[in-house]
């Protein structure tokens, strides 16, 4: 499981051009599952992403995290997160979890970060669905963190 996060001022998901949801200062979680990930991972991976010191302290360093700062936290599911470059010009999603495995791995994992961040401050956007995603990157600060078995 791979979660490319952004730190943002704010984000927000629209689909088929209506607001779905939006989120203040936090991070912006674009979510991959692969096919051998487990309930673990997403545990694993929604404590990482809630521990994770990217967030300036008083002295400007990067030494505190979303939860240190009270901030949101806006989940998108992105199974092209595992798309392979290796071999021709179009993308091989072969290792990314079928849809039926992703959806219930994508949710564990915002049910586990609600219980780390608050209801209140995980906010989704809808699996499987087009979506317009936008955001005001901060910093910009862009990182990946992976589970254990990615």
């Amino acid at each position: 499981m791979k979660a490319l996060i952004q730190r943002v001022h704010r984000c927000s998901v629209a689909i088929d051009g209506v607001e779905h949801s939006s989120t203040g200062h936090g991070m912006l979680i674009l979510l991959g599952v692969k096919r051998e990930d487990r309930e673990e991972d997403s545990a694993y991976l929604a404590e990482r992403c809630a521990s994770l010191r990217i967030f300036e302290d008083p002295q400007g360093k990067m030494n505190l995290s979303v939860r240190d700062v009270g901030g949101a936290a806006m989940v998108v599911s992105q199974f092209t997160l595992y798309g392979d470059t290796t071999r021709g010009n179009r993308p091989s999603y072969s290792t990314a979890a079928p849809p039926e495995v992703a959806e219930g791995l994508y949710e564990s994992f915002v049910r586990h970060l609600r219980t780390l961040l608050g209801d209140e401050k995980v906010a989704t956007g809808v699996f499987r669905a087009m979506m317009d995603v936008n955001l005001v990157n901060d910093g910009p600060v862009t990182v990946m963190v992976e589970s254990k078995t990615a």
